[in-house]
């Protein structure tokens, strides 16, 4: 039924894991229809939690080289009409009626990273490695960015963001974006006990707690989005976009423009 991940139900959990190894399994629109088709079946199914995770030795890397390089050549229609589906995939994760419990085998790059911390539980084994890459190539983490800092604040989120660097689990647990560091072998056992403590409680209780957690934040969350999605769609154009992903692809040094727009 899907491409890029696979879907199994056993009981009440239902385990997603994007299924693109051999990409780090990056995200690809495939992979942006299909992780959110997943959640509405997960939704309107008996399942109570979900775990998300990764196939292979990663989470998930980020946006798909091959998508990116369709970017570069893409209208401003184009890309406005991406980067809502790009934020309407990150508001589903956060507001998504059930439990989220993301298993993070390895590195969460940019979108991965977005992905991995937007669900209610963060687990994540002690070599995973997390990061907002995007102005490292001239692009901007406009949207995981309004996530960003109501998680974190602030001041982390402009280290995060501005820098692009990359911080251990260690790191990533004191400033609040992990719950738990699990060692590799344990971490899917973990997950699973972690969702038979949610599976014991009321659903109702769980769905009503999740909906007021979202719905306190939910208008100013729409309103930054909105902003967000069109810095997303205006970067998509500069010369500094285009230059950065050449150079990425090019395994070389990028030459920045000058002018700031």
């Amino acid at each position: 039924m899907y491409e890029t991940l696979t879907l199994e139900t056993t009981g009440q959990l239902a385990t997603l894991t994007l299924n693109r190894p051999e990409k780090r399994n990056a995200i690809s629109s495939r992979m942006i229809s299909e992780l959110q088709s997943a959640l509405d079946q997960i939704e309107h199914s008996h399942t109570r939690v979900a775990i998300i995770t990764g196939a292979g030795q990663s989470f998930c890397a980020g946006m798909d080289l091959e998508m990116l390089s369709a970017i570069a050549s893409q209208s401003a229609a184009e890309n406005m009409e991406d980067s809502r589906r790009m934020a309407k995939m990150f508001r589903r994760v956060w507001s998504f009626s059930k439990p989220l419990i993301a298993a993070v085998n390895g590195a969460a790059l940019a979108g991965g990273c977005g992905i991995a911390t937007l669900c209610d539980f963060t687990l994540a084994v002690p070599e995973a490695k997390f990061g907002y890459t995007e102005v490292k190539i001239g692009f901007l983490p406009a949207i995981v960015s309004v996530f960003l800092t109501r998680q974190i604040g602030d001041k982390h989120a402009r280290d995060l963001l501005l820098t692009g660097r990359l911080i251990s689990s260690e790191e990533a647990l004191k400033l609040g974006l992990l719950t738990e560091i699990v060692p590799g072998e344990r971490l899917l056992q973990r997950a699973r006990e972690l969702a038979d403590v949610l599976i014991a409680a009321s659903p109702v209780s769980l769905t009503r707690a999740k909906r007021l957690l979202t719905s306190a934040a939910q208008a100013s969350v729409d309103a930054d989005l909105e902003r967000a999605i069109l810095e997303n769609a205006r970067i998509r154009c500069t010369a500094d976009f285009k230059e950065g992903l050449a150079s990425f692809l090019e395994k070389r040094k990028p030459i920045w423009s000058t002018d700031v727009e």
